[in-house]
């Protein structure tokens, strides 16, 4: 699991690849993730938006951006989190991602970076 905190705010990530849904052959590789946002700190905050950069391992590179997550802007007071579990297709059998999420503090209406820790996409085969 990879995990970075940012103003308080703790993302962590956990991945798990999917052979089920997973073509090789074709060169299509599904990988799905579980985050966790955790507010550890002592303002309320609403997720608003993400923006995740992607790269295979031949290179190629893409950016998704988009309003909130699976649909969802959650408000997060101290102490509380929001998990969702999200998917990622890779044309190589190796990738990595990483992002941010636009959040705004409550009280103040101050825009706050959240950064989400770079994890890797690996198949299950590729590890012993």
């Amino acid at each position: 699991m990879e995990a970075l905190t940012t103003q308080g705010i703790k993302v962590s990530v956990e991945t798990t690849y999917q052979a089920d849904y997973s073509r090789p052959a074709e060169g299509k590789y599904i990988h799905g993730y579980r985050i966790t946002i955790e507010n550890t700190g002592s303002k309320t905050v609403q997720l608003l938006a993400r923006h995740w950069r992607i790269k295979d391992s031949d290179g190629a590179f893409r950016e998704v951006k988009g309003d909130g997550v699976l649909g969802q802007q959650p408000i997060l007071f101290p102490g509380e989190h929001h998990q969702y579990v999200s998917w990622c297709h890779l044309r190589t059998d190796l990738g990595r991602m990483w992002g941010t999420y636009l959040m705004v503090d409550h009280l103040t209406g101050e825009d706050i970076e959240v950064h989400i820790p770079e994890f890797l996409l690996t198949p299950s085969f590729k590890l012993n």
